[in-house]
């Protein structure tokens, strides 16, 4: 683990429920001019959540292939159009964008096709922590705890 993300033996100090009441503890401490630099906010019993937006249906496989490979398109036609003389880049920017969506859209169909059906919907995925940890480090515990007061005291089911 990086050293930034690490400390010297850190205790708990308190946890909550989500990440703001976590947040607030630090900027507590913060604002009553504790060294923050030895306190850690730790996300715990992380869980992965997954939003189903839609269902995928051929269209719309081939419409997010052909915008994606519309934006590849674009951008290669400007870096082809940086060393074309001026009077052709539209025709250059034109052409790549052109050929970028077909592209897309044609890459886009064959990975769908490739799943035979097995995923049909799109979703967009996230880990979230159910629970937030403050950890400082072993020496500063003490003024912590008197700083926060009653929220300074560690989950005793935790």
């Amino acid at each position: 683990m990086s050293p930034i993300f690490s400390l010297e033996f850190p205790q708990s100090l308190a946890t909550f429920d989500d990440y703001a009441a976590a947040q607030k503890a630090v900027d507590s401490l913060s604002d009553a001019e504790f060294p923050v630099q030895n306190l850690l906010i730790v996300g715990t019993d992380l869980r992965q959540v997954e939003r189903v937006t839609g269902r995928l249906t051929t269209g719309r496989v081939a419409l997010a292939g052909a915008l994606s490979g519309l934006w590849l398109g674009v951008l290669v036609g400007l870096l082809i159009g940086l060393f074309a003389s001026e009077s052709g880049l539209f025709q250059i920017l034109a052409t790549s964008a052109l050929v970028g969506a077909g592209f897309g859209a044609v890459w886009g169909l064959l990975g769908y096709a490739a799943t035979r059906g097995r995923r049909d919907f799109s979703s967009v995925r996230t880990v979230v922590a159910t629970r937030y940890e403050v950890l400082v480090e072993h020496r500063h515990l003490t003024q912590a705890k008197e700083l926060l007061g009653p929220i300074g005291r560690p989950d005793p089911f935790s």
